[in-house]
């Protein structure tokens, strides 16, 4: 029988890696229970694409760069999913007398010998990134059939049960309780699977749809049978400790849940429709970690002035745009960048999204009176020098936040509204004094996501002639014939043509001027003098800067011109309509 290799002797006799190292790593090992390539390379030891070169020749394997490779599906399931990740392998060619699969690790000697009984036919290996490889894996063991079939079993046991599973679970009833577990479960792999930030459970009439939110974007799966709407409400009412007998009234609340090894913080709200009630659970991967600021997308003119900003011992800095647009992950970056020994922070939440050291975090809790404003005077009573509130929505709330930053505390903040400007007029509507706001606000960080396009079936595009006016309408200008990019969809973006989404950013510094306008009360005279700092349309020429560079496409652009447009007339090509909703 043929036996694995060890991979650290075959490094250390070819001296890609010293014995010192080799015996740091082997202790690493025994305490994480990791294999020994993944140990040596977070330990610096060596690169991935060092570890799999050498492995490479060692093996005579190719390497193979997935995100550059073309993809089947159905070739891809060829090996059945638990194979697929116990071995960390994917087959990418049927080649009729054999398969080329690739591999993340080829001194996995035994596993390769399983993977070829189990497809019963020769495999011509090559090696892959693990990273790439589990990536792709994920889109290609899509839940979508499972989530039907468990659907459907779910339904034959209503039937014969003959009453609503909802009763059977108020009462224990395990057996019953069965199928809609799983049902949820599936779920939540498929949406973790493909990175979905949103899944929606909305009744309908006469059947049930279930949609994913990825990369701000719903993606839909129906189902027809409204029944199982109910018990599958219910189950998630129970696990999140809701009221299951209120349907009448819509409810909050928050669970947490594990989903193949990651932890998921799922928020959740009610809303009775008229077929039942809709659910929406926002889905936080705690295992991906916090973005640093430098990582958001500003430019590094924008970063600097940004840095400038969080540098000041006091005063107020907005960060604006509407629901989704990523305001709370950059308020958590720019916590991460003060958050130092020598400062005191403190944070008024709802919810409390991810929990950071050093930080004294605070979730309100309005049925026992613990308002935004009630913790945030408590709030200064701790000699803070850093306060983040996480959104302004009344009066009393931007009163007092705006004292605090005139008074000595640095203070972050969200507001929703549409751009830069627009967010000082936003203050001074809810009653905060033009004083106030020109003695305490330092700037405001204007903000949306636009998708980028995905690497693998990027292709060049000229602007028609329509888009081109668009542009010239919206800007006053045009990309002067240049060509630009777009996905033409793919496996691996899920047929959309994007892949993953970047901010764009415009920033109002408040100068002296601005601030005088708002003492006396002049609002046009503020306007006037913020449009010539910042332009009328900032945040779409930055996202047109993203479609210069290939980052994002020209529909993109448009997409983020028509939010700040009311009434444009813009629609999206008929082809990016089509695989939005794939």
């Amino acid at each position: 029988m043929r036996q694995k290799v060890r991979i650290g002797d075959l490094l250390l006799r070819h001296g890609a890696i010293t014995d010192d190292q080799l015996q740091t790593a082997l202790a690493e090992q025994k305490k994480r229970k990791l294999k020994l390539g993944r140990v040596l390379v977070e330990l610096g030891y060596l690169s991935e694409d060092e570890l799999l070169t050498f492995l490479g020749r060692q093996f005579d394997l190719p390497l193979v760069d997935l995100t550059q490779h073309p993809l089947d599906l159905e070739t891809i399931r060829l090996l059945p999913e638990t194979h697929a990740r116990r071995h960390r392998a994917i087959v990418l060619e049927d080649r009729g007398e054999d398969l080329l699969v690739a591999i993340a690790d080829p001194t996995e000697i035994l596993a390769t010998d399983e993977i070829a009984r189990v497809l019963h036919r020769p495999l011509r290996l090559a090696i892959a990134r693990e990273r790439d490889l589990l990536r792709i894996l994920d889109l290609a063991y899509r839940r979508t059939d499972e989530i039907t079939n468990l659907a459907e079993e779910l339904r034959r046991e209503l039937s014969e049960r003959d009453f609503e599973l909802g009763e059977s679970l108020d009462s224990g009833d395990q057996a019953s309780s069965a199928p809609v577990a799983r049902l949820l479960t599936s779920i939540f792999e498929d949406a973790v699977q493909v990175a979905a930030s949103d899944v929606h459970i909305e009744p309908d009439e006469d059947e049930l749809r279930i949609r994913l939110r990825v990369d701000g974007v719903l993606h839909e799966q129906v189902m027809q049978e409204k029944r199982i709407a109910g018990a599958l409400v219910q189950r998630i009412k129970l696990i999140s400790g809701l009221d299951i007998s209120e349907k009448r009234l819509p409810q909050d609340g928050r669970f947490h849940v594990n989903v193949r090894g990651r932890e998921i913080d799922v928020r959740l709200s009610t809303l009775p429709v008229q077929h039942g009630e809709s659910v929406v659970m926002r889905l936080l991967d705690r295992s991906t970690g916090l973005l640093e600021l430098g990582a958001l997308g500003l430019g590094p003119e924008l970063l600097g002035r940004l840095r400038r900003i969080l540098g000041l011992a006091h005063g107020m800095l907005l960060v604006t745009g509407p629901t989704g647009s990523g305001k709370t992950t950059t308020l958590y970056a720019a916590l991460c960048e003060l958050n130092r020994a020598e400062r005191k922070m403190v944070t008024v939440e709802d919810p409390v999204e991810y929990r950071l050291p050093r930080v004294n975090q605070v979730q309100v809790n309005p049925k026992i009176g613990l308002t935004f404003s009630q913790v945030l005077r408590s709030a200064l009573r701790h000699d803070p020098d850093v306060v983040m509130v996480g959104e302004i929505r009344d009066q009393e709330t931007a009163s007092i936040a705006l004292r605090a930053a005139m008074t000595g505390h640095l203070v972050l903040s969200t507001l929703h509204t549409n751009d830069a400007i627009s967010s000082v007029i936003r203050l001074m509507d809810m009653g905060a004094e033009g004083y106030l706001v020109a003695s305490s606000l330092r700037a405001v960080l204007a903000q949306r996501l636009v998708r980028r396009i995905c690497e693998r079936c990027a292709e060049a595009y000229r602007p028609s002639p329509e888009d081109q006016v668009a542009l010239v309408a919206l800007l006053g200008s045009e990309i002067a014939g240049a060509e630009t990019r777009r996905g033409s969809g793919c496996g691996y973006c899920n047929h959309t043509g994007y892949r993953g989404r970047i901010g764009v950013f415009e920033l109002l510094d408040l100068d002296a001027a601005m601030a005088n306008a708002l003492r006396s009360g002049d609002t046009a005279q503020y306007v006037e003098l913020a449009e010539r700092q910042v332009g009328r349309a900032a945040l779409t020429s930055a996202a047109l800067d993203r479609a210069r560079d290939g980052t994002t496409c020209l529909e993109e652009v448009l997409r983020v011109a028509g939010h700040l447009e009311a009434g444009a007339p813009w629609k999206p090509p008929r082809q990016v309509a089509e695989a939005g909703s794939r």
